[in-house]
């Protein structure tokens, strides 16, 4: 490996993929430009977000930064923070670990299942400053925001949460009838949100049980979004459509949430996957080195 050459490390939470740079001991700086050309699934590593991993000014365990694939930063990410956390974990042989985020400190635990990790969230923000909205609503509940005809919208009436970034939840009968590619990039980019917002499609299937799609700003449809899992959890419970402990099925598999009534934090549970290593070219941007999957390179 030459001097211009960064280790990466592949992995995933339920198909919501990301690059992860070891940023604590060399500088990792790349452009808004250089972020999109790694991020690009047909001539890059290809992921939903970049992570780079950064000493703590707080001292805890790390500082998680994070980019989505159009280079813009975001303060954060669910799954990925179970990723990291698999990774620091892993790191110190320990069964916790402490991320601080530019949304504040995350803890992840251990399952007892290497891969299965979960993180405190913390508390939801539902007041309509907090989302943050362009006006007021005294009730983020429902607020009024629909796409199509006034007598007849396609959609309406979201339920909005914020769980480090905005989300916008649309409680429907069937997930699959609407064309979220279509309408998502309209309501990510709709003025009531003047920081953008994600945008999730939930459809109840039964007790405590929810399945959903988003449309994550900055990035587009995603396998899965675990900020969107734990907002929709927290949007049924307030809504009284479920009980505060839900599993959300997303396109990549499920999400145990639970929105604790002792102190209102919200627990998410999932897998995570570690699906290869690599080296970066810093002026090429070419991956073109031999990459090695976990097993075959042990505890590398």
């Amino acid at each position: 490996m030459t001097a211009r050459e960064i280790p990466f490390v592949k992995m995933n939470g339920l198909g919501n993929d990301f690059v992860v740079f070891d940023a604590r001991d060399v500088s990792v700086r790349l452009t808004d430009a250089q972020i999109a050309a790694i991020g690009d699934r047909r001539s890059g590593i290809g992921f939903d977000q970049m992570i780079i991993v950064e000493k703590s000014p707080l001292g805890v365990d790390a500082f998680m930064r994070i980019y989505n694939r159009d280079g813009g930063q975001v303060d954060a990410c669910g799954n990925a923070t179970r990723c990291i956390g698999r990774l620091l974990m892993e790191e110190k042989d320990t069964d916790r670990a402490t991320i601080e985020t530019n949304a504040g400190l995350l803890m992840a635990f251990a399952t007892g299942d290497e891969a299965r990790v979960t993180v405190d969230m913390g508390e939801p923000k539902l007041e309509w400053q907090q989302i943050p909205l362009a006006e007021e609503f005294r009730d983020t509940r429902a607020i009024e925001l629909q796409i199509g005809p006034i007598d007849a919208p396609v959609l309406h009436s979201p339920a909005v949460v914020n769980m480090g970034n905005p989300h916008a939840i649309f409680f429907v009968d069937d997930i699959e009838a609407h064309d979220l590619e279509r309408f998502g990039p309209l309501l990510e980019h709709h003025p009531v949100f003047p920081e953008h917002a994600n945008i999730t499609l939930a459809q109840i299937t039964g007790e405590n049980e929810i399945r959903a799609k988003v449309w994550e700003r900055g990035v587009g449809l995603t396998r899965a979004c675990g900020t969107a899992a734990c907002a929709t959890g927290v949007a049924a419970a307030r809504k009284r459509l479920t009980g505060r402990h839900v599993t959300v099925t997303l396109p990549g598999g499920p999400l145990d949430i639970e929105w604790r009534e002792s102190d209102g934090h919200v627990m998410m549970t999932g897998d995570t996957e570690l699906e290869f290593f690599g080296a970066l070219d810093m002026d090429t941007l070419d991956t073109g080195k031999p990459v090695w999957r976990r097993e075959e390179q042990g505890a590398a």
